[in-house]
């Protein structure tokens, strides 16, 4: 079962309740793919009554590691980002308002899976893609981090694997690897700032390689 949404979350006062809701509906291996607007800290409770702000779907923004949190509090542990892209706010006035706060859009996909763990755990596990879906015969882009090419062999996380196995995507891979050996945590699995895409008062973040994480 996939479940799509765009700004869901932004616009309702109760963002707890719509991913508590979302994990209820989803049955096992089921997906939350949705788009939605994030900021680097948390809205002031001033800005997020401002009628225009809340229009432009800004201080209805979601800080990033707000999102997460209570992601994994509702059962999605492990949300993945598949792509993220700055908003700009060019208007003088808004600006002024908005002080040092940042935004991004980006899209995120989550599971339901009570199997995932919080961080990506190394099993020695790897997949194969097909190159069976359609829409993407020579690569499938699981998110930001893992572009598992067509046939080759991609060393992934446990959690991946679940997500790849118990989901609607299992019929496309091969599963490589029986797990019984933990080799620890996939090095940059941390938590910091996660989108790709920078402001430009901000340093760089290096991308993913292949293999997870």
């Amino acid at each position: 079962m996939l479940y799509r949404s765009n700004c869901v979350i932004n616009l309702s006062p109760d963002k707890d309740a719509v991913l508590a809701e979302a994990y209820r509906v989803l049955k096992p291996g089921g997906e939350l793919y949705f788009s939605d607007v994030y900021s680097d800290r948390r809205i002031p409770e001033a800005l997020v009554k401002d009628d225009v702000l809340f229009g432009e779907c800004l201080s209805g923004a979601l800080y990033w590691n707000d999102f997460l949190t209570i992601s994994k509090r509702h059962g999605f542990n492990d949300p993945r980002l598949v792509s993220d892209s700055i908003i700009t706010v060019n208007n003088t006035k808004l600006e002024s308002l908005l002080g040092h706060i940042k935004f991004w859009s980006a899209t995120y996909r989550l599971f339901k899976l009570p199997e995932l763990e919080n961080y990506c755990e190394d099993y020695g596990e790897a997949v194969i893609y097909k190159g069976t879906i359609p829409t993407s015969p020579l690569a499938f882009t699981l998110d930001g981090h893992h572009v598992i090419d067509t046939g080759r062999v991609f060393p992934v996380c446990r959690n991946t694997r679940y997500m790849l196995e118990k989901s609607r995507f299992a019929p496309h891979f091969e599963f490589l690897g029986e797990g019984k050996d933990h080799f620890g945590i996939y090095a940059d699995c941390g938590t910091s700032l996660p989108f790709t895409s920078r402001h430009d008062d901000q340093p760089a973040k290096s991308g993913g390689g292949g293999g997870c994480c």
